[in-house]
């Protein structure tokens, strides 16, 4: 059976989390492990289409994602999510939804004003100017996880740093099923969720 385990990268928009998510996804199919990528942006373009960010719609959307985590890892995919998931109350369902044990809650530590200055996406500016209702950090509230699996700095060490701290973790957590059955070359590639939600 395929190594099955989800890593969920939490955090504030512009932390890190969908460029981390990337490089780990490309570098466990390097060694031949089946993942299946979650990003919230093409959740909401497609499964979640239509919801918003009250606070109901975004406990729904993260429901989703879970489940699909869960039905990844019931089809021995392991599946690295990237969602900003803001409360305690959100980790605690992908947990329940996922499964303690075979979930990662990885926190990705960059604070609010380091993520204002990079605003890759502008998102920033527009929250600033009151274009971006319930804007996580600003009108919405963030807490900070407690009890995550592992917590990278993001803020303050470079993009690498954090990846090779990353990788060397989900290694462990897999641990020996990584010499998984197929070579890295396979033909066999899961395929990105985006274009699951739009098939």
């Amino acid at each position: 059976m395929p190594p099955s385990h989800t890593f969920w990268l939490c955090g504030l928009s512009g932390a890190g989390k969908s460029t981390l998510a990337a490089t780990l996804t490309a570098s466990l199919r390097d060694k031949g492990i089946p993942v299946l990528e979650l990003d919230g942006d093409a959740l909401r373009a497609g499964v979640s289409q239509g919801l918003g960010f009250s606070a109901e719609d975004r406990l729904e959307n993260l429901r989703r994602a879970a489940c699909i985590a869960q039905i990844g890892a019931q089809s021995g995919l392991c599946t690295v999510a990237s969602f900003i998931t803001p409360l305690e109350v959100h980790r605690q369902l992908v947990r329940k939804v996922v499964g303690a044990d075979h979930v990662s809650l990885i926190y990705m530590d960059a604070s609010y004003a380091i993520c204002r200055q990079r605003d890759v996406k502008g998102l920033y500016a527009r929250a600033a100017s009151g274009h971006v209702p319930h804007f996580t950090g600003l009108t919405d509230s963030f807490e900070p996880p407690t009890h995550a699996d592992l917590v990278l700095h993001t803020g303050a060490e470079s993009a690498e740093t954090s990846a090779t701290k990353l990788l060397e973790f989900a290694l462990a957590r897999l641990g020996s099923h990584t010499r998984f059955l197929f070579p890295s070359h396979s033909c066999i590639t899961p395929s990105p969720i985006s274009a699951l939600c739009n098939a």
